[in-house]
């Protein structure tokens, strides 16, 4: 792997206690301008529910949003949560996004329900077990894209002809399904780290050319602190981990600080800790070094960075010295690896 190899960006629209979702919202705008300006390939927004931190319950609103405040960057999904939805209405959300914003648009899909059970089953009123039907609702989600609808005159109106399609994992499940349909993968690396190698290996060894793709593609995600000095860069990234930590326990409650102690040392809390393996950290060089060997090492064809620090201009700041030192160039991004929609 080179330096060339693409870098993107997963932004999940959080916001902090005092805040209100629309502050996240324009976060992930200047973060999308900065990301277009300096070269970045596209931004993903991922799909979540009841979480008192993360704005991007309805990644197709926040991507509308985002587009139209921007210019060239893609922008995408990552992803949204296919069990949840009808295939059809996705299909034709993506679809008006793209006849919106032409050549700007993706699509990863998930499997997992991007929420607790209780809130899956009474609030958003899907099955427990909808997961069962991924491979079978990813089918039907493309032979609308597709224009090849697999139910006689029903056609995705918008929709036909559109959205390119990226199956997410953090298992051999996604990778297997992934290689068995020939569509390009991304591994959710920034959070669930260990089974990335072997996923990716499974899916390069048994991936199947399709009219989609002829060859493999995979994105694997990874966590990244950059300043100007290591050390600010790994203070940054010690604040981050323990905010990561105290969210998945606590997920908005209020803790004391005994109570955040024993968590921290805790086999919980290093479990929640461990989430966050793959991270760079340091000054842009160091980033730099650290994505190269990552990249080798997950076999990965794109980046997909997801930027940890405590306000906008430190992530700013992350963007400008990894780009820098990554060699980015506006005019040299990845763009749809897949065919059909041409």
């Amino acid at each position: 792997m080179t330096a060339r190899t693409p870098l993107s960006l997963v932004d999940f629209s959080s916001f902090s206690d005092g805040e209100r979702p629309a502050d996240a919202f324009r976060r992930s705008v200047e973060m999308a301008r900065t990301a277009e300006r300096l070269g970045y390939s596209r931004v993903w927004y991922s799909e979540h529910h009841n979480t008192s931190s993360v704005a991007s319950a309805v990644p197709a609103l926040v991507i509308a949003h985002v587009a139209a405040q921007t210019s060239t960057i893609r922008l995408g999904a990552g992803g949204v949560m296919l069990p949840n939805h009808a295939p059809y209405l996705v299909a034709e959300q993506f679809g008006t996004l793209e006849e919106m914003y032409p050549g700007r648009i993706d699509l990863g899909l998930g499997r997992a329900p991007g929420t607790d059970r209780t809130t899956l089953a009474r609030a958003l009123r899907r099955p427990l077990d909808g997961a069962a039907s991924f491979p079978s609702d990813i089918l039907e989600l493309a032979g609308y894209l597709s224009g090849e609808s697999l139910l006689p005159g029903v056609q995705a109106v918008p929709g036909r002809g559109t959205v390119p399609l990226y199956v997410l994992g953090s298992s051999l499940y996604g990778a297997r399904l992934a290689a068995k349909l020939g569509l390009p993968y991304s591994f959710a690396s920034h959070l669930f780290p260990p089974m990335l190698e072997q996923a990716v290996a499974l899916y390069r060894d048994s991936f199947e050319p399709s009219a989609v793709m002829s060859e493999p593609y995979v994105i694997a995600a990874l966590n990244v602190t950059a300043a100007d000095t290591e050390g600010d860069a790994r203070r940054i990234q010690r604040d981050m981990v323990g905010q990561h930590v105290l969210a998945m326990h606590f997920n908005g409650r209020a803790a004391d600080d005994e109570e955040i102690a024993r968590l921290m040392d805790s086999p919980a809390g290093r479990h929640y800790a461990s989430m966050l393996d793959h991270y760079g950290v340091g000054t842009g060089e160091q980033v730099a070094e650290y994505l190269a060997a990552f990249a080798e090492q997950a076999q990965a064809d794109e980046l997909m960075l997801l930027v940890r620090g405590p306000d906008t201009a430190t992530n700013n700041r992350t963007l400008e010295l990894v780009a820098d030192a990554w060699g980015l160039n506006p005019d040299e991004t990845a763009g749809d690896p897949t065919t059909w929609r041409r």
